[in-house]
């Protein structure tokens, strides 16, 4: 097992950039270059999370704009963290995945440094601390903005955590949405939210959230019924992470179009 004295802390982007800097992408540099870049950055839109009963729902849309258009249809802005967290991200691509990826490794590295799990509030913290260290880019312009969830074993359940450019943490105890289409996700989330939902109740108010902020905002990206593109959907409970699978989160989508087309 590794020691914490074998490299004099724990922080795993501390050590990364003191012995392989080369490794941590220079995001200043490509800033500065922006002026003569033939395009703009790909940037991600909305993601989402809602507390229910037995845990916490993560989810986020799959599209990414370059300017006014759509840069990317498939990307992927949620990722698992541990047995029982997840991040998703909104903001510029390249500098969200980068911390994202951080944060996975600094999680894992925690663990076999310390030979113990790291808790939900220390993984919160830890990424307070990695936001701080984007804002001179997020001042410029390279905004990384994470919302983090998690099923917190200690209190028995699910836990949301979103975060300011200067890495302050607030917890919300219900739901919360950002990006380009947070606010209409919210709207939609404060209208369906109940305390103790079930996780039934809770995936169908994810799904019409992210219908509802795709109808209002053109940078979010709802369900391709041609192209078989849909919104990713993370459910973390007490027995860990799991994907809720595209056949089941298309079905949805039909389910809520068929509903709405009743009204």
């Amino acid at each position: 097992m590794l020691k914490p004295h074998d490299y004099g802390t724990t922080d795993f982007l501390q050590i990364l950039k003191n012995r392989a800097p080369e490794s941590v992408a220079d995001w200043n540099r490509f800033n500065r270059m922006q002026e003569n870049f033939p395009h703009n950055f790909l940037e991600g839109t909305t993601v989402l999370a809602l507390v229910y009963d037995t845990g916490v729902i993560i989810a986020g849309d799959r599209q990414a704009t370059e300017g006014y258009q759509v840069g990317e249809r498939r990307i992927q802005k949620v990722f698992k963290i541990d047995r029982h967290s997840a991040i998703a991200i909104a903001g510029v691509a390249g500098p969200c995945f980068e911390t994202a990826k951080l944060f996975q490794v600094q999680v894992e590295f925690y663990e076999k440094m310390e030979g113990t799990s790291l808790s939900l509030d220390g993984q919160a913290n830890y990424l307070s601390n990695l936001v701080r260290t984007n804002l001179s880019l997020a001042m410029q312009g390279l905004v990384v903005l994470p919302l983090f969830a998690g099923y917190d074993l200690k209190q028995r359940k699910g836990r949301i955590f979103k975060y300011d450019v200067l890495g302050g943490r607030y917890e919300e105890d219900s739901y919360y949405a950002i990006g380009s289409g947070g606010k209409d996700a919210r709207t939609t989330l404060k209208k369906l939210f109940q305390p103790d939902m079930s996780q039934e109740s809770a995936l169908k108010a994810i799904i019409e959230s992210l219908w509802d902020a795709a109808d209002e905002d053109i940078a979010t990206g709802g369900p391709d019924l041609i192209r078989r593109i849909f919104p990713t959907l993370t459910v973390i409970t007490e027995e860990g992470v799991s994907d809720v699978s595209e056949e089941t989160v298309e079905s949805m989508f039909h389910e809520l179009v068929s509903r709405l087309e009743q009204k």
